[in-house]
């Protein structure tokens, strides 16, 4: 990974994405995941990767 933040991938902030749910850290792990999402071209692909990251702080009915 580069220090560089401009230079950061998609790839990177879903590896990020992925370490931080690994780690217990969801809310990191939803932001991230927004992140790689919005570097996505494609609309169904940004959806699906924030379905698998959802934000933990929202209330589930």
């Amino acid at each position: 990974m580069t220090s560089d933040p401009a230079a950061l991938t998609m790839a990177d902030y879903l590896d990020a994405a992925r370490e931080m749910a690994a780690a217990g850290r969801l809310f990191l792990a939803h932001l991230l995941a927004d992140e790689a999402a919005r570097r996505v071209n494609d609309p169904a692909t940004a959806r699906s990767i924030r379905a698998q990251y959802p934000d933990p702080t929202t209330p589930r009915d």
